[in-house]
């Protein structure tokens, strides 16, 4: 299809379709954190039902991730956006209606599938329309608004739990996610046509694979610290899940077309930037989900406040991952990556102090402060690291492999970090083995970041942006 001018009518509602979608999505996997303690005690749950709250989301969402973006290469890019925004929409609301927690964790899971069609096509939709000029423009702005939606998701989230329900916090997404369908509906599809285009070529076999493998994973982690890890079912779903995955390894060189083509790996850099990443995101994952916990629940803070408290990083970000950006274009990302997870490495160190009676001036803020920091001058540098070092003309793929490492790392971390802290199992939200297992967990990120940074001394090296926009 021929190019829509950014400015026109069309060019303005497929900006706003994309930045609309995307940013429900985003807004879901940050507001549901602050709300958690107030799922977990109207619906009953332990330690144990918050990761899978958690956790349901995100396998669907990371491990089905390509999948969707290779859907909307066969089928057409703005099809499966407005079937995953509507689709997402649905879910949000019937996570709102919940009665119980076993329904509540099947439409997260249906949310997320539907999040992984929506986020792959909302960028394909603004590579597909625009012309190479205005495309750095427009993906530039759905970044921005990106991350705009993701910083202000914990102090919505937070507002809405204390003001009405956590059944709102989903509520209130559900008409975001429709008017991102209504404004992609009606404009020309796009596909790329080429052989990849082909209905027999899509991988279902990888994708079907990569769930099974991940979920039994994820289900042995979790259950693991309950049941005991020696137990005859728990090495099982450990065994399998470990089984399917190295079966999807093997799909992967085999097929005609894989979801996760092994070809991008032959890149040392590459390689080594999404190892970064999954560490990276592993302990930002950490602290997220467990700070939330530990101010809620041994500390006393509300769900607004809690929210709230993180906003000095997230202004930070906003403010200084520009200038990272164009640091890491200028003179290579590997001093700005292996500075800024050192310093977020710092950051989790200093959140370890984070007890009852804390303040949150002396003790709670600083933390705050130097995380994100750390989180300004890697983030962008990261994905700059990730784009510089694909092969040409596999900037879109190389993006997706990105993403969903960043989100299967959050999957990881939610399920092992708290067993690995050793409060997995945990029956009550508050008290003396929550902080206690916090200030464990905190080192543990710690080290994550700081195994981050010597890979990416080691293995990415100075690469740079190969290609303007992206």
């Amino acid at each position: 299809m021929s190019a829509i001018a950014l400015g026109s009518s069309a060019g303005r509602r497929t900006l706003a379709a994309s930045i609309v979608g995307s940013g429900a999505v985003f807004l879901e996997g940050t507001v549901v954190n602050v709300a958690l303690p107030a799922i977990a005690r109207d619906l009953g749950l332990g330690l144990e039902g918050v990761q899978w709250v958690i956790n349901a989301y995100l396998l669907a969402l990371g491990a089905l991730t390509l999948l969707g973006g290779a859907l909307g290469d066969r089928y057409g890019r703005r099809k499966l956006f407005v079937t995953g925004a509507v689709a997402f929409a649905i879910a949000t609301a019937g996570c709102a209606l919940a009665p119980s927690d076993m329904v509540l964790l099947g439409l997260r899971f249906v949310q997320g599938s539907a999040g992984a069609m929506l986020v792959p096509n909302s960028l394909a939709m603004l590579e597909a329309s625009f012309s190479e000029e205005e495309r750095g423009t427009a993906i530039g702005r759905w970044a921005g608004w990106s991350s705009v939606s993701s910083a202000l998701g914990p102090l919505i989230g937070g507002w809405l739990v204390d003001a009405a329900s956590w059944r709102w916090v989903f509520a209130a997404i559900a008409p975001v996610a429709l008017t991102a369908a209504w404004l992609a509906s009606g404009g020309q599809d796009t596909s790329r046509g080429d052989a990849r285009g082909k209905e027999h070529s899509i991988d279902y076999t990888g994708a079907a694979l990569m769930v099974t493998g991940l979920g039994a994973l994820t289900a042995g982690l979790i259950n693991g610290p309950r049941a005991g890890f020696t137990q005859p079912i728990i090495l099982g779903s450990l065994g399998t899940g470990a089984l399917l995955l190295v079966a999807f390894a093997v799909v992967e060189h085999r097929t005609e077309a894989p979801l996760l083509p092994p070809s991008l790996f032959h890149s040392r850099p590459f390689t080594g930037a999404n190892i970064a990443t999954v560490l990276i995101y592993a302990g930002l994952s950490g602290v997220i989900l467990l700070l939330i916990l530990q101010l809620q629940g041994n500390l006393g803070y509300s769900a607004l406040r809690s929210g709230a408290s993180l906003l000095p990083a997230n202004a930070l970000m906003l403010t200084l991952s520009p200038l990272a950006g164009r640091l890491a274009h200028r003179y290579g990302a590997r001093i700005p990556m292996v500075t800024g997870a050192l310093i977020a490495g710092a950051g989790m160190l200093l959140f370890s102090r984070v007890a009852p009676g804390a303040s949150y001036v002396t003790t709670v803020l600083p933390a705050v402060i130097v995380f994100g920091l750390g989180l300004s001058a890697l983030v962008a540098p990261l994905t700059a690291a990730v784009l510089g070092a694909a092969p040409e003309g596999d900037a879109g793929v190389a993006s997706g492999v990105n993403n969903a490492a960043a989100r299967l790392a959050g999957l990881l971390s939610a399920a092992a970090l708290p067993a690995a802290a050793g409060m997995g199992g945990l029956e009550r939200l508050s008290g003396l083995r929550l902080t206690q297992g916090f200030a464990r967990a905190m080192w543990i990120c710690a080290m994550l970041c700081a195994v981050a940074a010597v890979v990416t001394w080691v293995m990415v090296g100075d690469v740079r942006r190969k290609r303007a926009h992206g």
